[in-house]
């Protein structure tokens, strides 16, 4: 799905030569689950995530100055807005999957994406 949106950000900031930046919010582990990951478990992760986002970055057909990333880890929809209004963003694009029935009665990060931000939004299926 990554892919997908990838492609049809680079096609909008062709369009409007706009600039793009890609962000990635991972989740924090539990606290529970803290005693059976690695003690280096989040620095791996964050060169793994980095290293990804570069890549991705690097693959986009736009002038490196006109593209940056961003790696943050806590609640995605909260992130996401608070990244997306510092700085100030025109439009945020993320993908979503059709949701099952719990995310109907509890929400999801692209309806809370889509409900509360300064914005536009695009969600891709």
């Amino acid at each position: 799905m990554s892919n997908y949106a990838v492609r049809y950000a680079e096609a909008l900031a062709k369009a409007f030569d706009a600039d793009i930046r890609l962000v990635n919010v991972q989740s924090l582990v539990p606290l529970p689950f803290l005693d059976y990951v690695p003690e280096d478990f989040d620095e791996s992760v964050r060169r793994g995530l980095e290293d990804e986002l570069a890549s991705i970055a690097a693959d986009i057909d736009r002038a490196p100055e006109r593209i940056s990333t961003s790696l943050l880890f806590g609640p995605v929809y909260q992130k996401v807005l608070s990244e997306a209004e510092s700085w100030g963003s025109d439009v945020v694009l993320l993908c979503s999957h059709r949701p099952e029935m719990e995310r109907f009665l509890i929400g999801s990060n692209a309806s809370a994406i889509v409900r509360h931000a300064n914005c536009s939004v695009i969600v891709l299926r």
